[in-house]
């Protein structure tokens, strides 16, 4: 069974994921589907083991070699039911990394749930129950942004809301290519572009710098 699970996960191979990794995430999926009968960490249609371990669980740890591991802290800026946060702080607690993943999440019950998995897993996270549009003057080194906004109003969150940072990674879906080039139209962007292991119309984007274009008259 071990070598079975171990096989599942094997477009990471390659990353930096170890197979002590592996077994947290099953451990996660199980979580998820309890949970999800109670309330809706994701949605019905993609709560069974195989769909969230490919849709969910390879999508997020994919981006792990784009993580800035110099910095003491790595946010999620809008983690949901902890994709990619819980997931990347699941990687980084099995690479024996000392870096905290900060997760955002408005929602009473789903931060509740992140909790309770953190605590069970022995992850380093804090949990922020807020509404990060909110808050001014955040400080991180990576930021994280799958499934939250669109890309227009999460570059204007980054570039009004925090005051440092060392890059933000994009899950870029089926329409990723026109809302990007939209998005140059107005921001100069320093980035690199790489292919998504779970979906051929998918890609990411590794930004390191944003810069708002200045419109001319």
């Amino acid at each position: 069974m071990e070598q079975e699970i171990i096989n599942s996960y094997n477009r990471l191979n390659g990353l930096n994921v170890s197979r002590e990794t592996y077994m947290d995430f099953e451990f996660l999926i199980s979580m998820i589907i309890e949970k999800n009968k109670k309330i809706n960490i994701i949605s019905q249609e993609t709560a069974k083991k195989k769909v969230i371990r490919d849709r969910h669980i390879i999508d997020s740890a994919q981006i792990i070699d784009f993580i800035d591991l110099n910095s003491n802290t790595t946010t999620d800026i809008g983690t949901g039911g902890g994709m990619p946060g819980i997931i990347i702080a699941i990687i980084l607690k099995n690479m024996k990394k000392n870096m905290k993943v900060h997760l955002y999440e408005k929602s009473y019950h789903k931060s509740a749930f992140l909790k309770e998995v953190s605590r069970k897993l022995g992850l380093k996270t804090e949990i922020f129950q807020e509404n990060i549009f909110n808050l001014k003057k955040l400080e991180t080194g990576t930021i994280m942004s799958r499934a939250f906004k669109p890309m227009p109003i999460v570059l204007d969150l980054v570039y009004e809301n925090f005051s440092s940072y060392k890059n933000l990674i994009f899950f870029m879906g089926k329409n990723g290519k026109k809302i990007f080039e939209n998005s140059l139209r107005n921001w100069d962007l320093e980035y690199t572009e790489k292919k998504s292991l779970t979906n051929e119309d998918s890609f990411l984007l590794n930004i390191k710098n944003i810069k708002k274009k200045i419109k001319k008259n």
